[in-house]
């Protein structure tokens, strides 16, 4: 198990919600609308970055709430429960608090404490998405088998924010310090591209290795946009620099990788397929990255509505693979009646209004 005692303080339309008892399977029941999401959006916030909305963060308080939240669970991996919690404060709404038992916490070391994975209806469409959202896809579950990923990233991301600016500038950039940018970019680029590769290897042969999956199989491969050795990177962005100065803007490097995805048997690139296939090849990566992710940290995996269009066939294969991976799993329905092949009896609560009540 990962998570209990579930603290929910002003968080969308909840206003105090307490979750207590939880086990490796726990539904949340309850009509549309109910808050149900709600709930896995505030465990997606235990891991680094903006969550399974990318919801900016005044958006998030309870209305009337004076603009904070706050999110609080114990998780519980050991012997002593650790309390981990993240929160907004109304007096500096634009920066999110991490806090590991009382002590502050860097957001990017939240990978090190637990991996958190989910699925949503939204993502059906992410492979005639764009790039950018495969690659945040890509990425949530590169962080799930690397905890040190979220630094690399972030030491990229702010490296290139500044490059950008420079290269945006109407001065002419100081050479020495473009020099040194992209010595620091190349680096953590490298460490991108390195997790990116590896991520993907690793998930195209767990997926091959599943006999009889009733679920399409994908195949998966990722389209770099530049070299991922840091030497060979260091140069393209020197060599670039003119043209990226005419574009206002850093025009190769990791950050225009690609995730590539084809239904195998079929050659037919993912974005191409049915919605039917899309989703089941989504479920296929989704259940191979976990049998992955679950082995050196909790993990903990968020399905919104991932039963409500599955068959009783692959519905029932869906749960015992769930099971295997001895990961924590929090799904949402309507109803109970889907989750009736779960091989074990789950935790459950039934959602109205914001309120959640043992079922």
């Amino acid at each position: 198990m990962a998570l209990d005692r579930i603290r929910l303080a002003d968080f969308r339309n909840h206003a105090a919600t307490r979750l207590e008892g939880a086990g490796r399977f726990n539904l949340l029941i309850g009509p549309n609308g109910a808050g149900k999401t709600n709930v896995l959006e505030a465990l997606s916030l235990l891991a680094p970055g903006r969550g399974l909305r990318r919801a900016q963060l005044p958006d998030i308080p309870r209305e009337g709430a004076h603009g904070g939240f706050a999110v609080g669970v114990d998780l519980v991996s050991g012997v002593t429960p650790v309390r981990i919690g993240t929160a907004l404060r109304a007096d500096n709404p634009g920066r999110r608090i991490v806090q590991a038992s009382g002590a502050p916490l860097p957001a990017t070391r939240l990978a090190e404490w637990l991996s958190v994975s989910w699925l949503t209806p939204a993502m059906d469409r992410l492979f005639a998405d764009s790039a950018s959202a495969r690659r945040r896809f890509l990425d949530r579950m590169v962080l799930a088998l690397r905890p040190d990923h979220a630094t690399h990233s972030t030491r990229y991301d702010k490296a290139l924010r500044e490059r950008n600016r420079l290269m945006s500038g109407d001065a002419r950039p100081d050479a020495g310090w473009l020099d040194a940018l992209e010595k620091e970019m190349a680096e953590a680029g490298a460490m991108i591209a390195q997790g990116r590769a590896e991520t993907v290897a690793r998930l195209a042969e767990a997926i091959s290795g599943v006999p009889d999956d009733p679920f399409a199989r994908p195949e998966l491969s990722v389209d770099p946009a530049a070299p991922a050795d840091a030497d060979e990177l260091a140069e393209l962005w020197c060599k670039g620099r003119g043209a990226d100065r005419g574009a206002g803007r850093t025009l190769a490097g990791p950050h225009r990788d690609d995730l590539s995805v084809i239904m195998s048997g079929t050659g037919r690139p993912a974005a191409e397929c049915s919605t039917g296939e899309q989703k089941a090849m989504l479920i296929a990566i989704t259940l191979a990255h976990a049998e992955l992710a679950a082995g050196s940290r909790p993990l903990v995996l968020l399905l919104d509505e991932v039963a409500a269009h599955l068959d009783p066939v692959r519905r029932a294969v869906l749960y015992e693979r769930l099971a295997a991976t001895g990961a924590q799993v929090w799904m949402t329905g309507t109803e109970t009646e889907p989750f009736a092949s779960l091989p074990e009896r789950p935790a459950a609560w039934r959602v109205t209004a914001g309120v959640a009540d043992p079922l």
